[in-house]
């Protein structure tokens, strides 16, 4: 960094701008991939529940429901899958504010990664683990 720049963490970003940078990720994704996610909702929360999360690892981000690869002709009607993206633990990184925009896309799109069936280890592979 020259002189005179300063690096400015972001230990404070209010839920509206946090959930438009899930917004922006979500537009800027392939039309091909907005099309095929159907029956997906994405979640802001604080932080993961006891439930979400019993192991108290303050998860970044978490996708629940059945993967497109795991389902079958009578998955219709049921309720929709979740991609949640949890804002504090993205706060608690300490990370600066263009770097924390780029990890809370790369958890959403991680976690997009899970709805396709793409599992942790092949994401760990393309480095997006």
């Amino acid at each position: 960094m020259g002189s005179g720049t300063r690096l400015i963490l972001r230990k404070h970003m209010n839920e509206s701008e946090f959930e438009a940078v899930i917004a922006e990720t979500l537009a800027a994704l392939p039309e091909w991939v907005r099309e095929a996610m159907h029956n997906v909702s994405v979640l802001v929360e604080e932080v993961a529940n006891e439930d979400l999360d019993p192991e108290g690892e303050g998860l970044l981000g978490l996708y629940t429901g059945v993967p497109l690869t795991e389902r079958e002709s009578d998955n219709a009607g049921e309720l929709p899958d979740v991609i949640y993206v949890f804002r504090k633990p993205h706060l608690e990184l300490g990370l600066a504010s263009v770097a924390l925009r780029e990890e809370i896309a790369k958890t959403l799109i991680h976690e997009i990664a899970h709805y396709f069936g793409i599992d942790d280890d092949h994401l760990d592979d393309i480095g997006w683990g």
